[in-house]
């Protein structure tokens, strides 16, 4: 994969979160696409360059659309004809299911061949990357900022190599002997840090991989454990003489804090946290723990005790060379307005203590 495929990839991303025009494919069979969420919307549904909807195959599942044979492939995304009264409002109430009961009242849509499968799977990649729901109005006679292979996701996605790009002592109050080293990626502008409390003395070192949670980590949300399991966390670390807390950029299990927010309004209505990502059209977890595998081997640590719940941490490590010599659990009392979300991640994504 070239370098340049992730160049182009990562324009794409920053072109559709300004709301820009997006090709994918070749000629004049590409793709040209537009986010819903971000895009000018009203513009191009009101002057003829829109020529369909293209939504995931969860939203289409949503909207019942599985009985038409073009949507007939549940692992595919899905087109849609641009219903004749479709304003920006409808665009967005089509897109987003966390809108459902304040627009109840939507179709019926009428699904259209697909056309280039691949480039449109790649589309939806590229909109979970750039962290916006996966939908996109469908665009003809419209020039593209950027255009790109359905390759050339995979290339950006292989293309975040990290380094170590400052390093500053850091007392904080679980130990005053320790020491913020921020990571940068060339994939991405997300700026992972390690806190590395201690003297390193030869033993392996207590980890804890935790994503970053603005609501729990600085909110004091009471709707997940995450800001408990961090102040935890580095008060295990500490007590263990030396460790690492590697804080991964990577909110709401790597869907971005807008979608978790809706995934939190989907919690709302009913759904547990993970019907809720894949009802939005994610991954019931798309982080990516190679990045915390890559920030230990920059800091010379192979072996580790990880501080951990969940089973795909342990996994994930292991998988990119990093030996998890003894899982520590963590544990965190329940209150009442999280105690079903603990249960749902003990019940249906494995997590133990």
């Amino acid at each position: 994969m070239s370098e340049a495929a992730a160049r182009r990839t990562a324009r794409a991303i920053d072109a559709l979160r300004r709301g820009w025009v997006v090709a994918i494919g070749e000629g004049g069979d590409a793709l040209s696409l537009m986010a819903i969420e971000t895009g000018a919307t009203a513009a191009v549904l009101s002057d003829g360059s829109a020529k369909g909807l293209l939504i995931s195959a969860a939203r289409a599942a949503t909207l019942k659309l599985g009985n038409q044979l073009a949507a007939a492939d549940a692992a595919l995304p899905v087109a849609i004809a641009v219903p004749s009264d479709c304003d920006a409002g409808l665009a967005l109430a089509i897109a987003d299911p966390s809108l459902d009961l304040r627009y109840p009242m939507k179709g019926p849509f009428v699904a259209r061949p697909l056309g280039d499968a691949m480039a449109a799977r790649a589309a939806m990649e590229l909109a979970r990357e750039a962290g916006l729901l996966p939908a996109f109005v469908l665009l003809e006679g419209v020039e593209a900022e950027v255009t790109l292979a359905p390759d050339d996701i995979a290339a950006f996605q292989d293309a975040g190599t990290l380094r170590i790009a400052a390093r500053a002592r850091l007392p904080v109050a679980a130990a005053s002997n320790a020491e913020l080293v921020a990571f940068r990626s060339d994939a991405d502008a997300a700026d992972h840090v390690a806190l590395v409390v201690g003297q390193r003395d030869g033993s392996a070192p207590v980890v804890r991989l935790h994503s970053e949670c603005l609501t729990g980590d600085v909110l004091g949300s009471l709707k997940c454990d995450c800001g408990p399991q961090l102040h935890e966390a580095l008060h295990q670390i500490a007590d263990a003489g030396w460790g690492i807390l590697l804080y991964l950029r990577q909110e709401g299990r790597g869907i971005g804090l807008v979608n978790k927010l809706r995934a939190y309004s989907l919690q709302d209505q009913g759904f547990d946290t993970v019907d809720a990502n894949i009802r939005l059209g994610f991954a019931v977890d798309a982080r990516d723990f190679s990045v915390a595998a890559q920030m230990l081997r920059l800091l010379a640590v192979e072996e580790v005790r990880l501080l951990t719940n969940n089973p795909e941490k342990v996994a994930g490590l292991e998988a990119e060379g990093v030996k998890v010599v003894e899982r520590l659990p963590l544990q965190i009392a329940a209150n009442p307005h999280n105690a079903h979300y603990l249960a749902t991640k003990r019940d249906r994504t494995g997590h133990k203590l």
